[in-house]
């Protein structure tokens, strides 16, 4: 693997990421008690020479200068360490991502005529629940 995929127009290089391994939480025994499993991925967004200064921008903004994932969840250390890579992808992909612009619309009359056709009925409704007697 040359680097994360994170969108079409974005690879990070490996070299760029830093790792930390600790042992995951949790029960588990000998194995879980010795066995550096957890995978944290840290990506400095400050300081990476891939980013454009628009994306440097929007993750600085949206995510913090330092973006991590981490991974305790299987019990091998290559598991946890493509589960956090994915993570990281997935958050640094949402951090890219334009919202699409609002366009405001304006309810159709057919849809405006029905609510007030609505909103009579109910009136209806409610005026025939008080207890007046009926005039004959």
């Amino acid at each position: 693997m040359t680097g994360l995929r994170v969108t079409r127009s974005l690879s990070i290089p490996l070299d760029e990421l830093e790792w930390r391994f600790t042992t995951s939480g949790g029960p588990g025994g000998q194995h879980a008690n010795r066995s550096s499993t957890r995978a944290e991925v840290l990506f400095d967004v400050e300081s990476s020479p891939t980013l454009g200064p628009r994306q440097r921008a929007r993750l600085l903004s949206r995510l913090g200068p330092v973006v991590r994932a981490s991974a305790g969840e299987a019990r091998s250390q290559a598991r946890n360490r493509e589960v956090a890579l994915a993570r990281l992808a997935g958050r640094l992909a949402d951090g890219l991502a334009v919202p699409r612009t609002r366009v405001p619309t304006r309810p159709s009359a057919a849809a405006a005529a029905r609510r007030l056709e609505q909103k009579r009925r109910r009136s209806e409704l409610k005026r025939q629940r008080t207890g007046r007697p009926e005039t004959d």
